[in-house]
């Protein structure tokens, strides 16, 4: 809907230029620690974090909802006497940038300067893929970055989305630039939004900044030497193209996607080989199956093939030879299993339709031999292709079994023998509580599964008996009776691993496509990695979680479980841009590791930088990135460590020292909740490991917050349907953004931004800055006095009892609750008084009200709140102000009259309306009510008659 005019909009965004300049001139948010015998040394202090954003781009309405949540959490603090810091880094480590500048120059050089693209871009859907699966894993799987760039197939189109010109676009083939580029246009953006930031604080990662490069250097030296870093062969998502491992922040898809370990079941094909293997003779040939289940093999009834996909046989590393798809071999070659690394010897390239009706002898099968049948749903893009079938407990297998019995057509279509599939019957191997001894042959007839192709039906059959079989099933196979089956799976798999009848095979747990566009594997990699799943470690950052404040149960259950399946994080990178690990440095420690305490460098990166984000202008003690030595930054950040021997000044030595101390621990830490299991957790990992004998230098609250939609849509450039920050302000203004961000939502789950509601946030702060003005041109002539009439007293308590619910909601960061009670209700009151008053309102009263209206709506507004702090006469900022004063109780019993006689006139409005609107001669519905008596808190209601004239109040109080 278009807005009529802009008047208001410009009017606004005029105020914020001008609260943004006073701030700036006065350095409101530029905190220091207080010296230690100064009269502020006991001042309590609050220091808020934001996890730093990438330099790859502008800001977005998602970076904003996560970091206002930081923003208003610190204005309410402010208000209550508290020293507040919030400073703010700027992401450049890692793969993005490095590959963004690479892909400039392949495309320049593909496609000249300017660059002629083909015409035709295809995009492939990725399929979902619903197998249920059993896991110890809980891992966020939303992938920010394939949002950013949706429908963009090159480097170049993406940057265009930006609003760059071609001259401007090819300066970024160099990785430098983009670390001067974007972090500007940042901080630009954020000083419009009106962020609280101490920017003196602001910094820059890599070694394009050599004291966070030191910083970063001192802290990996303390991990290794605690034994947290150790090296050796991981599995670990891996980039063919990059040769290195390709970490969440790596991804253009895929982020949170994890190895997933399967066995692999070797299938070995029955001498004499058929007519299509013949070529491998005097080899041991295997269709290999990747199975979650390997305790389920006693029930094997057949193996699955897909007839209409390609399978490549190759020579492993013991001359046996595999059948799977190509992709799976990939992988394999990955892991070990082929000579030369990465390398497929593929002998023979052959359809599923050839592999029809092989015969197999397979693992702890009841059957002596088992034959390939045709299962059109299986999918080439997870696992071998290959499947094994147990139709005992899986409905799949039962439903396509079945199928294939009662159709002689289907069997003669794909060349079978009615000998190798009829005599085959499920295999009784578990009992599971409510569905028997074969729980897919009693789930398929409860849900009346007809066929294969019932795959809603399926699903759900699936999603019932699995889990359920899996952790209450009891085995009834000879050796393993009556154990339950999520104990013995593990002694089944190593059996089966030890006899040679399978081997540990892993892939992504889904796609996951690197930021050079390469498809990724499991690979098994020399590399250092953190060793989180080291008990002792665990068990401390498992204490640091039960004593921090989580906002909610459902972002501790998050973190509770990401303890329970992390073991190890690969820190180690051979591409892109970082810190090289200072022991080893050919390796460049990656994205999220040098991202767990750099809120430590903030307390003291002002010392250091001076103006200049990269610190190279130097700092106030022209302290030089060499001096900055192990033992250097021992002394600042440990309390025992002696003065170390160094030629910077002792007094700088002292203040960053101080600086430290004082600051931390961060008290507040504010993300968006796909954070939790990687970067949050981490965050936990490293204070821990850092500072194990200082808990007080451990974190005190995370909160973690759900993703933003606009207008009810997840946000997309391909659509349309997204804001940038710098967007949104112009769209809106900074404090009508702000407005609409806190009445997005405060639970875990997703937020929305509306832009309509957004329009008439505005309109509603424009609306009590007008208001504001009115009753300051009409101060003199209010009304004065004392207290005492009984609307005053009702407003007066509703005041109070508004002012105490909003401080409630605010501490515990629910902003939206805060609005509501704080600004819509509290604007309510008002209204009603002015109604009740008949517009004598008492002037105390009234600026009792602004005063209290602009104060708790500061932290969310605070370049209109500053306008109307200084239209009150208020010299000093509203930064330094402080949250209202409540001076008397609430009279509950005031509020519960005002509330009642609202509720009576409204009673009477519509019956009054009903009775003026009857029609000629019929009977008015209207009747005077007589000997009725009430109270109300202890009044009779002749009683308050006395408190209005020629009102609707008081011809309610006449009729009854």
């Amino acid at each position: 809907m278009e807005r009529k005019g802009t008047a208001k909009l410009q009017h606004l965004l005029e105020i914020e230029k001008q609260s943004q300049k006073r701030w700036q001139d006065e350095k409101v948010f530029e905190i220091d620690a207080p010296q230690p015998d100064s009269p502020g040394a006991k001042q309590e202090k609050y220091m808020v974090t934001f996890p730093y954003p990438y330099m790859n781009g502008r800001l977005h309405l998602g970076h904003t909802f996560s970091l206002s949540k930081c923003e208003f959490a610190l204005g309410f603090e402010r208000l209550q006497g508290k020293k507040c810091l919030f400073p703010f880094g700027l992401h450049c480590t890692g793969m993005p940038i490095k590959a963004g500048a690479d892909k400039l120059c392949y495309e320049m050089e593909t496609f000249g300067y300017p660059p002629v693209f083909p015409l035709s871009q295809e995009n492939e859907k990725q399929v979902e893929d619903n197998e249920p699966i059993i896991k110890d894993k809980a891992k966020g799987k939303k992938s920010k970055a394939a949002a950013k760039s949706a429908g963009l197939k090159y480097q170049w189109q993406i940057m265009k989305s930006l609003g760059l010109t071609d001259p401007e676009i090819k300066l970024f083939a160099d990785p430098a630039h983009w670390l001067t580029y974007f972090p500007k246009w940042t901080v630009h953006d954020l000083k419009l939004m009106g962020l609280k930031v101490d920017w003196r604080r602001t910094f820059i990662t890599t070694d394009a900044n050599p004291f966070y490069d030191s910083f970063v250097r001192w802290q990996f030296y303390r991990l290794k030497e605690r034994e947290k870093i150790k090296f050796g062969k991981r599995f670990t998502i891996y980039s063919p193209k990059d040769g290195q491992p390709c970490m969440d922040h790596d991804r253009s898809e895929g982020e949170g996607v994890g190895p997933q370990e399967y066995t692999l079941i070797k299938m070995k094909v029955a001498q004499p080989l058929p007519a299509v293997l013949k070529s491998l003779e005097g080899s041991a040939v295997y269709l290999v199956a990747a199975t979650l289940r390997p305790e389920t093999m006693f029930g094997q009834t057949n193996c699955w093939v897909q007839p209409n996909i390609r399978y490549v046989a190759f020579r492993t590393v013991n001359s046996d030879v595999f059948i799977c798809t190509r992709r799976a071999a990939r992988n394999m070659s990955y892991q070990g299993f082929t000579t030369n690394n990465g390398k497929v010897d593929v002998i023979l390239e052959i359809s599923g339709m050839d592999l029809m009706g092989i015969g197999l002898n397979a693992p702890l099968t009841a059957y002596q031999t088992i034959y390939t049948l045709p299962m059109i749903n299986i999918k080439e893009n997870k696992g071998t292709g290959i499947v094994t079938s147990v139709p005992s407990d899986a409905p799949d297998d039962y439903a396509a079994l079945r199928d294939l019995k009662n159709k002689k057509a289907f069997r003669e279509k794909y060349h079978l023998s009615d000998d190798m599939v009829l005599p085959y019957d499920p295999v009784k191997i578990i009992e599971i509580p409510g569905y028997g001894d074969l729980s897919a042959v009693q789930v398929c007839d409860e849900l009346n599964i007809q066929s294969q192709n019932d795959k809603d039906k399926l699903q759900e059959a699936k999603e019932r008996v699995y889990m359920k079989g899996f952790y209450e099933g009891v085995m009834l196979v000879k050796g393993y009776e009556g154990q339950k089956v999520q104990d013995v799976k593990p002694i089944i798999k190593n059996l089966m691993i030890e006899n040679k009848q399978a081997v540990k095979y892993l892939e992504p747990e889904k796609s996951v496509i690197s930021r050079s566009g390469d498809e990724c594997v499991v690979a098994l990699c020399d590399q250092w990695y953190l060793d989180y799943g080291e008990e002792e470690w665990k068990k401390q950052t498992k204490q640091c979680l039960d004593e921090l404040n989580t906002y909610s149960e459902d972002v501790r259950k998050n973190f509770e479980a990401t303890l329970d399946w992390l073991h190890e994080h690969a820190c180690s990178r051979s591409y892109g841009l970082g810190t090289k690990i200072p022991w080893d440095p050919q390796y460049l420690v990656e994205s999220l590791s040098d991202s767990t305490i750099y809120m430590a460098y903030y307390s003291v990166a002002h010392i250091l930088q001076g103006d200049s984000f990269d610190g190279s202008t130097g700092g106030p003690h022209n302290i030089r990135p060499d001096q900055m030595t192990p033992e250097v930054w021992d002394y600042i950040f440990y309390k025992d460590k002696p003065l170390p021997k160094t030629s910077i000044p002792r007094p700088a030595l002292h203040k960053m020292k101080h600086e430290f101390e004082y600051w931390y621990p961060v008290d507040l830490r504010v993300s968006g909740k796909d954070l939790v299991p990687n970067h949050l957790t981490y965050f936990i990992y490293n204070h821990v490991a850092i500072w194990p004998n200082d808990r007080k230098k451990w974190p005190q609250n995370i909160r973690a917050n759900g993703h933003m939609l606009l207008n009810s849509q997840k946000m997309s450039k391909s659509t349309g349907n997204f804001l940038t920050l710098h967007e949104a302000i112009s769209k809106f203004s900074a404090d009508g953004m702000r407005f609409s961000l806190a009445d997005a939502g405060d639970s875990v789950e997703d937020a929305n931004f509306v832009e309509e509601m957004a329009d008439a946030g505005l309109l509603r702060l424009y609306a009590f800055l007008e208001w504001v003005k009115e009753m300051l041109t009409a101060k003199d002539s209010m009304r004065t006095g004392s207290v005492t009439a009984w609307h005053d007293r009702v407003f007066e308590s509703e005041i109070n009892s508004g002012i105490i619910e909003t401080q409630k909601h605010y501490q515990n960061m629910m902003f939206k609750e805060a609005l509501k009670t704080g600004l819509y209700e509290f604007q309510a009151i008002r209204d009603k008084y002015r109604e009740f008053s008949l517009g004598d309102m008492h002037r105390d009263l009234v600026f009792k009200f602004i005063d209290s209206q602009t104060l708790m709506l500061s932290p969310i507004c605070p370049h209109l709140c500053e306008h109307i702090w200084s239209l009150l006469g208020k010299k000093e900022s509203i930064m330094h102000a402080r949250w209202p004063d409540v001076c008397e109780d609430v009279d509950h019993s005031l509020i519960q009259q005002s509330q009642y006689l609202e509720g009576v006139t409204h009673d009477f409005r519509i019956r009054m309306k009903a009775y003026m609107q009857q029609g000629k001669g019929k009977k008015s519905c209207w009747s005077r009510q007589t000997n009725r008596s009430l109270c109300l808190g202890g009044c009779h209601l002749s009683d308050l008659a006395v408190c209005y004239t020629d009102t609707p109040q008081r011809a309610i109080l006449e009729i009854w």
